[in-house]
């Protein structure tokens, strides 16, 4: 029982912690409290691994379209793409991607493929810092879930 409680003092830690630094918004919390009256449902963590693997994805296609030659860039793909991570960070409360993203906008719109380049190696760190802490997060719930589950 001392285990659940240390594990959740940990979780409790790390999602102030989350707040804190900007990572996640009240979207982020709104989705937390969906799956606690989902009764464990594994809902969230769900939501959370496809917005995680859309977006690697999404970036994989990003940097495919941005290393090409200024000509043959096709900003407006590089729009729909920023668009479709910018409305999936929304949805789970990723609110330091969503962030990243908006910043993104002005380089593409401008057709400035250096722009473009630098902004998406800054929403690459910030994707990747929510990421390791999303990953934590759930780490540290299914690890409660199991010492539960044994009592």
């Amino acid at each position: 029982m001392e285990a659940i409680t240390e594990l959740r003092a940990q979780l409790h830690a790390h999602l102030s912690s989350m707040y804190a630094t900007g990572a996640v918004d009240a979207y982020f919390q709104q989705l937390q409290e969906l799956d606690e009256g989902s009764a464990g449902t594994g809902y969230v963590a769900e939501v959370l691994n496809i917005f995680l693997n859309d977006g690697d994805r999404i970036l994989r296609d990003i940097d495919g379209l941005l290393n090409k030659p200024l000509h043959e860039v096709e900003f407006s793909k590089v729009d729909a793409l920023v668009q479709q991570l910018k409305g999936s960070s929304s949805t789970v409360g990723a609110k330091k991607v969503n962030l990243a993203c908006m910043d993104f906008q002005k380089f593409y719109v401008a057709k400035n493929k250096k722009g473009c380049l630098m902004a998406l190696a800054l929403l690459k760190g910030d994707f990747c810092d929510v990421r390791s802490k999303l990953q934590t997060l759930m780490q540290l719930e299914q690890q409660i879930a199991s010492l539960v589950s044994m009592w």
